[in-house]
């Protein structure tokens, strides 16, 4: 078997950090412990450098294998140089990918022309990879899951009240993610404005940067004359330990995820309650009712909502579980072992 040392790899992501995208989150974790383990390895940020740049620093870096995160995004630049190079293609598919550009009649073709050229793809879980393998069922033999991990590593300070004068006896539901329609940002107003109409010390606090415009006017409009939501924009992701410990509830209101949300994988490992859309990638987290509780309706959101207002011993029994859940279950030795053993197949195989 190769050892880590062997090992050269070039990471290809949309995003990078210090981006707060979920991308970014994911890749500068993945790269941290790649290369704990001695993996040499490079990260090349598409947002910030031109197409044919990167195409000539990774042909440079002479890398084993090519690991893109984002099919549509990245895919086609990373097929172009590992069959230039001759090397393995890994894709880890995300959300959009799985969920709304495969099937997407203007994106589509260039998603499967990536995902059929790609020597291993990779999913955040097993849900994704049979959505995957149900629509191009020849690929299911490439498809593996590797799910993601959240690191309890030292965090920066996060000063709230610089942001935000709360009062002391406050309820704080937050909202973690980039604001755009996918991830329903105005869904939650309604019906906490009735909760906070009978429970006044509820407030909601939105943390993300703008990935959609017309949605962040929508939001603004909508928290005009509601002195209990606010958004404050990004944080650096080195903040959002010390956030979610201000917490006391935990928001995901997404359409689809990609498997599973850094945020709700974050949010219970560091022991906070949860609430989050029924959707399959929150199902891969929540135990309705053992590590958060999902939610179907505005009427159920509401009645989840306010009985986890009322009750501080319910929320510190949601969180206990879910961190428990997170620390038996995703380690960050199981993702970074998941990558490794797939590279060294691949280079195994292709030397």
């Amino acid at each position: 078997m190769l050892g880590p040392m062997s090992l050269r790899v070039a990471l290809l992501t949309p995003f990078a950090f210090p981006s707060v995208r979920g991308n970014a989150v994911t890749v500068a974790r993945v790269a941290q412990g790649l290369r704990a383990r001695g993996v040499e390895l490079e990260v090349w940020d598409l947002s910030l450098r031109p197409e044919a740049a990167v195409e000539a620093e990774v042909d440079a870096f002479r890398p084993a294998v090519i690991h893109a995160f984002h099919a549509y995004r990245v895919g086609p630049l990373a097929l172009r140089v590992a069959r230039r190079a001759e090397i393995p293609l890994v894709v880890t598919l995300t959300g959009t990918d799985a969920n709304h550009d495969l099937f997407d009649p203007e994106r589509a073709s260039v998603v499967r022309r990536v995902l059929e050229g790609a020597s291993r793809l990779t999913a955040f879980h097993a849900s994704i990879v049979e959505r995957i393998a149900g629509a191009l069922p020849d690929l299911r033999g490439r498809l593996v899951a590797v799910p993601q991990s959240a690191p309890l590593g030292a965090t920066e300070a996060f000063d709230l009240g610089a942001r935000w004068d709360l009062p002391p006896e406050r309820v704080l539901f937050v909202f973690p993610a980039g604001i755009r329609m996918v991830k329903r940002p105005r869904f939650p107003l309604l019906p906490l404005e009735r909760v906070v109409a009978r429970r006044p010390s509820v407030r909601l606090l939105y943390v993300g940067p703008v990935l959609d415009a017309d949605e962040r006017d929508a939001l603004l409009r909508a928290l005009q004359g509601r002195p209990w939501a606010r958004w404050i924009g990004a944080v650096p992701h080195a903040q959002v330990g010390a956030l979610l410990a201000v917490s006391d509830v935990v928001l995901n209101c997404s359409i689809s995820e990609g498997g599973m949300a850094n945020s709700v994988l974050e949010a219970l490992a560091f022991g906070r309650a949860v609430l989050a859309s029924n959707i399959e990638g929150n199902r891969s987290l929540i135990e309705d009712g053992v590590t958060g509780f999902c939610f179907g309706d505005e009427a159920e959101f509401e009645r989840r909502a306010e009985l986890l207002a009322s009750d501080p011993a319910l929320r510190a029994r949601l969180g206990a579980a879910g961190r428990e859940f997170v620390e038996r279950r995703y380690p960050p030795a199981r993702e970074v072992e998941g990558y490794l053993d797939l590279y060294r197949q691949l280079v195994a195989v292709s030397a």
